[in-house]
């Protein structure tokens, strides 16, 4: 669940491997996450939790989905859909998994969320630090991509993966609410793609990105994008592991932007302004814009550009490189000529 808007609680996630059919078979079990199964033995134990399950689909992509956080662990053999969940309820308005906990009482609302949102940011941190160490392990270098929809954050992304195709590794994992659209855009680039399908949900969390490396699978050296869920408000709260995180908005959504989310854009190791080929066109003050994200992030970098033109590409480029670089020093060597 959402601890700022409760919008996932009790949502079915899927993860749907669209480059499964193209990679090469790894050692690391494919088509059934169970309890004992994790990303890789660096990890030790499971992460992903034993609510995940996958079905391989005749075209050779796999989906990997779960049922939200309330549903039973299926057991050995079994597919847990939406199955009904009524039992007597303890306490009257109150999570029936929790009533157990004194301190979390229906006529203490107050102490009830303050819980449950310690609770669940606790163990999506702990997933998030197992990501990082995992990354770090792997010499993988990961940005989390946040901005709300269509500021242009996929249209930037194929334009990177296609440009930098002969410099880098990319594995990219997509977060939208549904469809496919954006991992496919992606994967006509040869780029191997995750789409993570939140339902409801209204931004990615570190289990969801651990769900998507099992299929992913990056290789040392690489760069792995995570395209969060388009919003401005949700992502800025969950760690997923990543090593940077970048904000994007663009000149159709006005100045004072970072202003009105000052919480995305103060995480934000770099600020991206999208669009700029259309400044001729609309009454968008750009020194504005960056001096309202030097008023919430004074140590960001802001990065005009436009996907269209190429305009500003070049730098945000050099910034990849550079950070992934940094990141991964050993791996980069060892692939070095």
């Amino acid at each position: 669940m959402c601890v700022t808007c409760g919008c996932d609680e009790g949502a079915s996630v899927t993860i749907t491997n669209l480059s499964h059919s193209e990679r090469p078979q790894s050692n690391l079990p494919q088509n059934k996450l169970t309890q004992s199964e994790a990303i890789d033995p660096a990890l030790g134990h499971s992460p992903i939790g034993s609510d995940w399950h996958s079905h391989q689909h005749p075209d050779g992509s796999v989906v990997v989905h779960r049922h939200g956080p309330a549903a039973p662990s299926p057991s050995p053999g079994h597919h847990h859909h939406s199955h009904p969940h009524h039992h007597d309820h303890p306490q009257a308005g109150l999570d029936h998994h929790l009533a157990d906990r004194p301190s979390l009482t229906a006529t203490d609302p107050v102490t009830q969320t303050l819980h449950l949102e310690a609770r669940l940011l606790d163990k999506n941190n702990q997933l998030a630090a197992a990501n990082r160490q995992w990354f770090q392990t792997q010499g993988i270098w990961a940005l989390n991509l946040m901005s709300g929809p269509g500021a242009g954050k996929t249209t930037l992304l194929v334009k990177t993966l296609t440009d930098l195709a002969d410099r880098v590794s990319f594995a990219v994992i997509e977060g939208d609410q549904a469809t496919l659209n954006d991992a496919e855009r992606v994967r006509a680039t040869g780029c191997p793609v995750v789409q993570v399908n939140t339902g409801t949900g209204c931004h990615l969390d570190a289990a969801m990105v651990q769900g998507g490396c099992q299929q992913l699978q990056p290789p040392p050296g690489s760069i792995l994008a995570i395209e969060n869920v388009g919003n401005l408000v949700c992502p800025a709260l969950f760690d997923l592991g990543e090593a940077s995180r970048v904000g994007i908005f663009s000149v159709t959504e006005g100045e004072d932007k970072p202003l009105k989310y000052p919480h995305l854009f103060r995480a934000c190791d770099l600020v991206l302004l999208s669009k700029i080929d259309l400044l001729p066109y609309l009454p968008f003050d750009l020194d504005r814009a960056i001096a309202a994200v030097k008023q919430v992030n004074p140590k960001a970098r802001i990065l005009p550009l436009s996907s269209l033109t190429g305009e500003g590409l070049a730098d945000w480029y050099d910034w990849l490189l550079a950070q992934r670089d940094r990141a991964c020093p050993l791996a980069t060597a060892d692939l070095a000529p």
